[in-house]
């Protein structure tokens, strides 16, 4: 007779699998893409923006990209409401540390207590994991420049480049081919970031309009978090777009010299 190990939270199945954790992570696989790259002068979080309807305030619009602290951002891929919830504890978690200590919370710390939070949801019953991934990218004077993974189940770990939600695992194979170890500046990672979201995202040409960018560098000792404006993701596509055209354009040179035929 077949049991329903998926009807508790904290049932085992006989394999020894939280069915619950895994739906959750599913759940995640079907949402928007959200991007982060590691620059050696900086952070970039790239992320699609699917509910675009032109009757929508862009004052009330859930933007993909949350700041946390002065030296902290997420991104989120999942349940937008569940994010809410969770992006509002980070910020809680952050503001109780600076005032009991006096200076910002390291990045891997505020990551820590909030799967400690998570985890406790795939544990206690009557309640469901937070259906939500988050992508973290902060600066501290610990470790620099640092970019982190949390998923459903309260694990997390520390990324070079990633990418989580639809289509992330061709993502993912691409930066693992481009990516390049301390070699990457933040104007490199930005086009990198453009030229993965091109090449995974359900759409023919890149649209400033469902894309969100946004960058952490530290300047004159302070962080600075920016999350570009329209006109400024159209000026990095028009970037993309030139680069990409220019490598079409030596490819096809190259191939009309090796194969004999005169140039027209």
């Amino acid at each position: 007779m077949a049991r329903r190990y998926d009807s508790k939270t904290t049932i085992f199945s006989p394999e020894g699998r939280l069915y619950q954790v895994e739906y959750a992570m599913e759940a995640i696989g079907h949402a928007g893409t959200c991007l982060g790259i590691l620059a050696k002068d900086g952070l970039v979080l790239a992320a699609e923006k699917r509910n675009t309807n032109k009757l929508l305030d862009d004052v009330f619009l859930s933007d993909k990209i949350y700041k946390i602290d002065e030296d902290m951002a997420c991104c989120v891929a999942g349940i937008t409401s569940d994010a809410n919830v969770l992006t509002n504890e980070l910020r809680a978690i952050a503001q109780r540390h600076t005032l009991q200590f006096g200076e910002p919370i390291p990045c891997e710390q505020l990551v820590m207590r909030l799967c400690d939070i998570k985890q406790a949801y795939t544990q206690t019953g009557g309640k469901r994991p937070f259906g939500v991934s988050i992508l973290y990218m902060g600066w501290d004077n610990r470790h620099g420049y640092q970019l982190y993974q949390s998923d459903p189940s309260g694990n997390y770990s520390g990324w070079k480049a990633t990418c989580i939600g639809n289509s992330s695992a061709a993502a993912v194979s691409i930066l693992k081919q481009e990516y390049k170890v301390g070699e990457t500046d933040l104007h490199e990672a930005q086009l990198l970031a453009l030229k993965v979201m091109s090449k995974t995202l359900d759409m023919t040409k890149l649209n400033a309009e469902k894309l969100e960018l946004a960058t952490l560098v530290r300047k004159e000792g302070r962080t600075e978090i920016i999350v570009k404006p329209v006109d400024e993701v159209k000026k990095m596509i028009k970037i993309h777009e030139d680069r990409e055209a220019a490598v079409e354009a030596a490819k096809q040179d190259k191939a009309g010299t090796s194969s004999g035929k005169p140039k027209v």
